[in-house]
């Protein structure tokens, strides 16, 4: 997949997550796209581990699969860095 595919991708992906996943979200534009670069490797992952082919270029597969993952990492992420008490 070429980089722009990769960048295009990863901004669907992540502002797709970032509207699932409930909560204030971080960052601006660059972390979206971190986000679902990211997340578009775990779903990439997850799905080849369920035996799979994966999915190539800018298609709605693709962008599934990498919102999934950007899910994953949002709810990973809001669960490591969630308010913690101060005593």
């Amino acid at each position: 997949m070429s980089i722009l595919a990769w960048i295009i991708v990863g901004l669907i992906a992540g502002w797709l997550a970032k509207l699932i996943v409930p909560g204030p979200e971080p960052g601006g534009v660059i972390m979206t796209l971190i986000i679902g670069i990211i997340g578009a490797c775990i779903g990439g992952w997850i799905w080849n581990l369920m035996g799979q082919q994966g999915a190539n270029g800018v298609n709605i597969g693709s962008i599934i699969i990498a919102v999934i993952g950007s899910v994953i990492l949002l709810f990973i992420w809001k669960a490591a860095t969630g308010r913690r008490a101060t005593y």
